[in-house]
C-alpha cells in the first residue's frame, strides 16, 4: 500500500470520528446546560445499524456508530436524574441522496439491500423522524439509554 493510499486512509477516519463522534459528543454540553435549567429534556442521538453489528468495508464508521450508543448509554445514566433522557435512533438503509450516491458509486446494491429486508422497501426519512418524535414524547417517559432499531428487522435476523 503506498504512504499516499495510507495517508488517505487516515484523512478519511479522522473526518469520520469528527463528524459522527466529535459531532455528536459537542451536542450534549450545550444541551443539558438548558435542560438542567428547565428540568426536563429528551435528547436522540443518531447512531446507524452500523453501531448494532459490524460491517466488512465500513470499519470506522462502524466504530463511530458504536462509539455513539456508549455516548448515549453513559449520558443517559448522566441525565435520568434531572429530569433528562437521551437515546439513539439506529436506522437502516433509508432512501436518501446519500444512499442514492453510495448506489451511483457502486459502494451499495440496491436490489440487495431490498432483498436483505423483511419489509422489501427503503425506508424512509420521515420513519426516522416519526421514531426520533416518539423518544422525544411523553409516550416514551420512562425510556432512557435505548439504541432503537428503526431497520425493517435487518438487525432481527
Amino acid at each position: 500500500m503506498s504512504f499516499l493510499r495510507i495517508q488517505n486512509l487516515y484523512k478519511t477516519f479522522d473526518r469520520v470520528v469528527a463528524v459522527n463522534l466529535r459531532g455528536t459528543w459537542n451536542c450534549p454540553k450545550h444541551e443539558l446546560r438548558q435542560m438542567r435549567e428547565q428540568g426536563s429534556g429528551a435528547i436522540v442521538n443518531n447512531s446507524s445499524i452500523g453501531g448494532l453489528i459490524g460491517s466488512a468495508t465500513r470499519s470506522a464508521y462502524s466504530a463511530t456508530k458504536h462509539a455513539v450508543l456508549g455516548l448515549t448509554r453513559s449520558t443517559a445514566l448522566e441525565g435520568g436524574a434531572q429530569g433528562i433522557r437521551i437515546n439513539a435512533v439506529c436506522p437502516g438503509t433509508i432512501a436518501t441522496p446519500m444512499v442514492d450516491q453510495m448506489v451511483a458509486a457502486g459502494d451499495l446494491d440496491h436490489d440487495a439491500s431490498v432483498a436483505a429486508s423483511a419489509i422489501p422497501r427503503l425506508g424512509r426519512p420521515e420513519e426516522i423522524a416519526a421514531a426520533v418524535l416518539w423518544l422525544c414524547s411523553p409516550g416514551a417517559s420512562y425510556v432512557t439509554g435505548v439504541a432503537l432499531p428503526v431497520d425493517d428487522g435487518y438487525t432481527a435476523a
